[in-house]
């Protein structure tokens, strides 16, 4: 047996208890009340012994079938009334089992065994007692009834709310662990996109200006010199970027140890082609367009892809030459870098995060993207950025 139902049969035992233990008072009432009080008038002892027996023996199982115990209840009152007694214990019973009826029901479902019982003991207690329905006792029975109707759909109503109240604030917080399960790796998604941006351009010029120096370091120690030259200025702005995106993920009490450098925009370009063409790849850059202010969100996009791209094109592409257009449109900016490389093949190499991180930052600001071959050979990466009308914060390109 498990653990679950080992607690719910200790449960239903001490229910079971009660109940027999509520039967067994209701019986020695109904039995021995009448002999205590003889001004509520004499009863043979057998009658009150078995339809005390059979009324309060069917309160035991009055959590299992409570319907069928309010009839049972409610036959037994009626017969004790018919047979000349409109007051006693057996009441209780009754009582007890509207009180059940209604703790397990619907209020309209309530109210009409309410009535039934009502109706059946007043007409009872009409027919074979009391002379008028305004009698005391007729009354006294409706309002027993009502009074057990009442308590039971009260209880009922209380148990629901506060059944509701608990399921709300589980809902709730559900949702909020879902939320930050999703807040968290959102965080992970963008700081992995950071990460990648940050260091697959710098190293990426390393491993070129590596093989330039291993390849000339005998015969052209002047040109070996100067490659790794490249090499540790690549490697000492790889580090300060690095410094920069760490530093943003430190504590928020640790206001004085972030890095203030800006986010690059798109007024470093000069310096992000001088580099590839360091390495050896030739880059033409075309600007359409009046060059305007962009949103600081848009210019670090559109800085990450053009490096994320130049970056594919020195890594995979197999071409020495890459062209990039930028066009400055009403509603948005076009980024497209181009190579005369070998085309899908070099460009899908690697794992792939180059392509999928730049497809999430431009869909990030609302924008679009696509990365295919070009029909007459070579790789090219297109994005469209929105703009809005008048553009506020952000840098411009430099001319």
């Amino acid at each position: 047996m498990s653990r679950l139902t080992g607690a719910r049969w200790a449960a239903l035992s001490h229910s079971v208890l009660l109940d027999a233990l509520i039967a067994a008072a209701v019986y020695l009432m109904a039995v021995f009340g009448p002999l205590i009080h003889p001004e509520a008038g004499q009863r043979p002892l057998i009658m009150n012994v078995l339809l005390g027996a059979v009324v309060c023996g069917s309160l035991v199982f009055r959590r299992w079938w409570p319907r069928t115990v309010l009839v049972v209840a409610t036959a037994g009152m009626a017969a004790y009334i018919v047979l000349g007694g409109l007051r006693s214990p057996l009441m209780l019973a009754t009582m007890l089992a509207v009180y059940t009826v209604a703790l397990n029901s619907s209020r309209r479902v309530t109210l009409r065994f309410a009535a039934v019982v009502a109706l059946v003991l007043s007409a009872a207690g009409i027919l074979y007692g009391a002379k008028s329905w305004s009698s005391p006792e007729v009354l006294g029975l409706a309002a027993q009834t009502a009074l057990a109707a009442a308590l039971g759909d009260a209880v009922r109503s209380r148990t629901a709310y506060i059944r509701a109240i608990k399921e709300r604030a589980l809902r709730a917080e559900e949702t909020r662990e879902e939320e930050a399960r999703r807040r968290v790796m959102e965080e992970r998604l963008r700081i992995a996109r950071d990460l990648h941006d940050v260091l697959a351009h710098h190293i990426a010029l390393i491993n070129v200006q590596a093989g330039v120096a291993a390849h000339v370091l005998e015969t052209e120690p002047d040109q070996a010199r100067k490659a790794l030259g490249h090499i540790r200025g690549a490697g000492r702005a790889a580090l300060d970027e690095l410094r920069t995106t760490v530093g943003l993920l430190r504590q928020p009490n640790a206001v004085e140890e972030l890095a203030t450098e800006p986010a690059p925009g798109l007024d470093r370009l000069p310096q992000l082609i001088a580099s590839f063409e360091a390495s050896g790849l030739l880059v033409v850059q075309h600007v359409d367009g009046e060059p305007r202010e962009l949103p600081a969100t848009v210019d670090l996009t559109a800085y990450r892809v053009v490096q994320e791209a130049l970056t594919n094109v020195s890594k995979h592409s197999g071409g020495g030459s890459a062209v990039l257009r930028l066009g400055y449109q009403p509603g948005g900016l076009s980024v497209e870098v181009s190579d005369d490389g070998i085309g899908g093949d070099g460009a899908a190499e690697g794992t792939g995060h180059g392509l999928l991180g730049m497809r999430e930052r431009a869909l990030a600001v609302g924008g679009t993207f696509s990365a295919g071959p070009c029909p007459g050979g070579g790789f090219r990466i297109q994005t469209l950025l929105p703009l809005p009308r008048r553009a506020r914060g952000g840098r411009g390109p430099c001319a």
